[in-house]
């Protein structure tokens, strides 16, 4: 296969596993969207409800980049805390645990489960951001804005709890 379509097929693959899990976490969100979490008291920073579809198809998108640009490095760094397997390996943990934080929020309407799982989510891809400024600086950069809105994710999830 020529690695220009190999590369292709890769990214392909990476954005089909990302919105894969959006949707799975679609479908749990759907349930309560609109019957259950209204009712919760939220802080007043709360974002408008039309931000959150957009938002996160950026950053899925970007998750996606990033694990097609790590796939992409050299043989050489196939191994170590920085190396290609050990970044795709927890790649796809974080991907795990996305998709998990809404079936613990949203579909058990647990917002105490929804937080255990986010702040596992938020320490292991905040853990990962050094790792990939190591490997591929620009990894890193585009992981910055998943790292920034699950910490305000887990920020308000931590605020419903409290209130709820």
């Amino acid at each position: 296969m020529p690695p220009k379509l190999r590369s292709a097929l890769a990214l392909a693959g990476f954005l089909a596993a990302a919105f894969a899990v959006a949707a799975l976490g679609g479908y749990a969100t759907a349930s309560s969207v609109k019957s259950w979490y209204p009712t919760l008291a939220k802080p007043a920073w709360t974002p408008p409800g039309w931000l959150f579809g957009p938002a996160w198809t950026v950053l899925y998108t970007l998750m996606a980049i990033v694990a097609w640009r790590i796939w992409r490095l050299p043989a050489v760094t196939a191994s170590g805390p920085t190396g290609r397997a050990t970044l795709l390996g927890l790649w796809w943990l974080q991907l795990a645990l996305n998709g998990a934080w809404s079936w613990a929020f949203f579909y058990l309407r647990t917002p105490a489960a929804g937080l255990l799982v986010i702040g596992a989510l938020l320490a292991l891809i905040g853990g990962l951001q050094p790792r990939l400024a190591r490997a591929d600086r620009p990894s890193a950069l585009l992981w910055t804005p998943y790292v920034l809105w699950v910490a305000f994710a887990a920020c308000l999830n931590l605020s419903i709890w409290n209130r709820n």
